[in-house]
């Protein structure tokens, strides 16, 4: 066999190989990594670490939204609202992968000088350089066409709209209507408008959402979770302390693994089937790939 030809069948060897890892760790179905550990910063890291890094998502000169549950006024040991320690290791990230402007925010349904005070994402990002903890403003939100099952089109936040990447970083929690508030519903962080109203159709609103609005990354804070009395809580009885952080590139697939921390089934809960069901992520928790770590 000639040199040139020989070179030529290895190259289209290598193509075919390449191809074929490829193909069969899409197959395997998406990543979910769980990291666990007492340092909630370090496994915040890990779990990234596991995903390939924060640079798989965020690439230089690059605006970031990093949307955290920051709703209720309530400290952090009552897992109403996202572990601090969590929220800036990912911030922390961000700039290491370069972006030029983090900015982290969320519409509260407590007053947002108090629930930003008091769950302590405040006075954790504070000083940071190119970081920004934004409170809502009501003229920023830009009505968009959803063309949902339920929701036509809805406000949605414009500076969470225009970033170059969003990611998704809520607390796992008890909900008393959905059961649980995870990754999904962790949208109507950005929601403007009565959405008090999307109560009836829950699953389907925010699937219309979450299905016109994806985040790059979700991270979800399972350092200590609320099992009862959610979304706002109040009593360190209801606080379970887990000591793990998820993340997946799929929110649905995020959710279903973190429903198991409540002893449940990802079908248990509404909104984490009607997504699967409309194709927005995985549920089969046999069709993803879970690295522990």
């Amino acid at each position: 066999m000639e040199r040139r030809q020989f070179i030529k069948i290895l190259g289209m060897s290598s193509l075919f190989l390449h191809g074929w890892l490829r193909n069969l760790f899409a197959a395997q179905g998406p990543v979910v990594a769980v990291a666990q550990g007492t340092d909630h910063a370090g496994i915040t890291r890990k779990a990234l670490s596991a995903l390939g890094g924060m640079q798989r998502f965020v690439k230089p000169g690059q605006t970031v939204v990093v949307k955290p549950n920051i709703g209720w006024d309530r400290t952090p040991e009552y897992a109403a609202t996202t572990n601090p320690l969590v929220v800036k290791a990912v911030v922390e990230e961000c700039l290491k992968a370069g972006a030029k402007r983090v900015k982290v925010f969320d519409r509260t349904c407590n007053d947002p000088r108090r629930c930003y005070a008091s769950s302590g994402i405040e006075s954790a990002l504070r000083g940071m350089k190119g970081v920004e903890m934004k409170h809502l403003e009501e003229e920023r939100f830009k009505k968009v066409a959803l063309n949902g099952k339920v929701l036509k089109e809805w406000e949605l936040y414009g500076e969470a709209l225009s970033a170059d990447v969003y990611i998704n970083l809520p607390v796992a929690k008890h909900h008393g209507l959905s059961r649980l508030t995870l990754g999904m519903k962790n949208v109507m962080g950005i929601m403007g408008g009565n959405r008090g109203s999307i109560h009836k159709n829950i699953d389907q609103a925010l699937a219309d959402v979450n299905a016109s609005f994806r985040p790059q990354l979700t991270l979800i804070d399972a350092t200590r979770i609320l099992t009862a009395h959610g979304p706002q809580g109040g009593n360190l009885a209801d606080v379970k302390v887990l000591n793990q952080v998820i993340a997946s590139t799929d929110i649905v697939a995020a959710d279903a693994y973190a429903t198991t921390l409540f002893g449940l089934k990802p079908a248990d809960i509404a909104v984490t089937r009607t997504a699967y069901q409309r194709g927005l992520g995985e549920m089969d928790l046999d069709k993803m790939r879970i690295v522990r770590v």
